[in-house]
């Protein structure tokens, strides 16, 4: 867990029990410092954490309290739509819309879901739902790209134009439009998806795994290559140089695919893009007689809700919803109020969540 977090997670629990309600000023850096035994960037970390969530003002001269509850509320009622046509797809997206919609409600906002209930298949599909939420109208919408239609990025594009064509602001969730290196010029909220994949590797890395593959499936989003890229740099800076094929992209439950990547590459540990790849990954091997971990860890990311059921349970990262959530609330109301704001990209730091499936003792776990 990044030292950070110790700090954070005592600060949000002393504000959740009102230690620094009525105007009371919260710990200064210095003061966290000497509290916590961390350095001072840790400390302006955690406060930053906070801020970024609009938990806490911070003060040139005065310190960090914490925000008025009058500039949480928005000036009038807002109708706010979430276009998250993968939501029936990816995991990680249901449990935020969810904090999403009770956040903005508490804010005295309304919430439009689109038909999650029918899967976009298509460009039409999308543009059909696209052109709901402009006829409706709604003040500003959260955004998550679509993953799995031809010429994604191509259309990614074409949606988002037609939004802010009719004025709608938008925010993206967890992914940018276009492809990596590119980005955009929209706000975008997630998780720092590079340095999650230095220290998921880093860990396989400090329990001896060192023949590291990286798994994905096809018309994976952008967020995978960001991943990928992470567990390049661990491998990398940790003195490795790999002499075998370090990304595979295929279905894991195809047996030919799998045991064609256990033949050719022989990993001892196998990073997984998302959850859901690394469970159908372990059903996969263990129908082949491949045992998890003792021959080969497999590691995930998201941290859905199944995980701990797995068998051997997943090690994972954890992405942080509700800070997701709320932070997606905050500044696309910021962005509704002052349109000419310059784009931002707010990463959330993740957790490495420990369980058995890279070869940690049970005691071990966390």
């Amino acid at each position: 867990m990044p030292k950070f977090t110790k700090v954070f997670e005592a600060l949000e629990r002393a504000i959740l029990e009102g230690r620094y309600a009525n105007g009371k000023r919260l710990p200064s850096e210095s003061e966290l410092c000497q509290r916590f035994k961390v350095s001072r960037p840790t400390a302006a970390r955690a406060l930053r954490e906070l801020q970024q969530m609009g938990v806490i003002t911070r003060r040139a001269g005065s310190g960090s309290f914490l925000t008025p509850p009058s500039t949480d509320k928005p000036s009038g009622a807002r109708s706010l739509g979430l276009f998250v046509p993968g939501l029936g797809n990816t995991e990680i997206l249901s449990p935020i819309c969810s904090e999403i919609t009770r956040f903005a409600q508490g804010l005295g906002c309304s919430v439009v879901w689109g038909d999650a209930t029918t899967p976009i298949t298509s460009s039409d599909d999308a543009l059909q739902l696209c052109n709901q939420y402009i006829d409706r109208p709604v003040n500003g919408v959260f955004f998550a790209p679509i993953e799995s239609i031809p010429n994604r990025e191509l259309w990614n594009r074409r949606l988002a134009d037609a939004f802010i064509g009719r004025g709608i602001p938008i925010v993206l969730l967890d992914r940018d439009l276009g492809e990596f290196p590119s980005e955009s010029e929209f706000d975008l909220i997630g998780i720092d998806n590079v340095a999650a994949g230095i220290v998921l590797t880093n860990h396989l890395l400090e329990l001896g795994r060192v023949r590291i593959c990286f798994v994905a499936r096809p018309h994976f989003p952008s967020t995978t290559n960001l991943r990928l890229l992470g567990c390049r740099e661990a491998i990398r800076a940790f003195g490795e140089r790999p002499k075998y094929q370090l990304a595979h992209f295929g279905d894991p439950g195809d047996q030919r695919f799998v045991t064609q990547l256990m033949k050719v590459t022989a990993p001892d540990a196998i990073v997984c893009s998302n959850d859901q790849t690394a469970a159908i990954l372990m059903r996969t091997l263990t129908q082949l007689h491949f045992s998890v971990p003792e021959q080969i860890a497999v590691v995930g990311f998201d941290d859905v809700e199944y995980a701990t059921l797995l068998s051997p349970a997943l090690t994972t990262i954890r992405q942080p919803c509700t800070e997701i959530a709320r932070t997606a609330v905050r500044t696309l109301l910021e962005r509704i109020d002052n349109p000419n704001l310059p784009p931002r990209h707010i990463l959330h730091c993740s957790q490495l969540v420990v369980r058995q499936s890279c070869g940690t003792p049970l005691n071990q776990d966390v």
